[in-house]
């Protein structure tokens, strides 16, 4: 990782995953389970080219917001969200808040930011325990009823 070029958070931050694509990649991983180089490639809404996704998928791993696990020769590598990435939950809700106020958006593609945003930091904090177990292997959090990523997922298909 290298270092920032200056000391200051916001800018160490938005070196590590400030231009778009990064972000996008993040949110495809974080809640499309979009975990493989071809469903990343495939499922961007945004229609992110091939040399751009593999250029940031490197640099998300670089920065340690994704790890990398190859399957070995001719074998497909899994991308996963590490321990800081998933920390990115309440600045996603928060952006997806913001892009809801002021931009125009999609009914399919806003879903996910009302669920968010009406769940609220209680709704977020469950999200990444649950990504958590998802990506880190952490032991899957006890729920009353369906998964936030169950729920999100409904949301985005009931609204396609």
């Amino acid at each position: 990782m290298e270092p920032a070029r200056s000391g200051c958070p916001i800018n160490a931050a938005v070196e590590a995953f400030g231009d778009s694509w990064s972000l996008l990649v993040l949110r495809d991983v974080m809640f499309g389970n979009r975990r493989y180089f071809r469903e990343l490639l495939a499922g961007s809404e945004e229609g992110i080219a091939s040399n751009i996704l593999a250029d940031r998928l490197r640099r998300l791993v670089a920065a340690g917001l994704l790890t990398r696990q190859d399957a070995g020769p001719g074998r497909r590598a899994a991308y996963s969200l590490t321990e800081a990435s998933i920390h990115l939950v309440p600045v996603f809700a928060q952006l997806g808040q913001w892009g809801l106020r002021h931009r125009r958006t999609t009914r399919q593609l806003r879903v996910r930011a009302e669920l968010l945003a009406a769940g609220g930091p209680e709704l977020w904090h469950e999200l990444m325990a649950e990504l958590r177990a998802v990506h880190l292997g952490a032991p899957v959090p006890r729920r009353d009823g369906t998964s936030v990523l169950d729920r999100l997922a409904e949301a985005y298909a009931a609204a396609s």
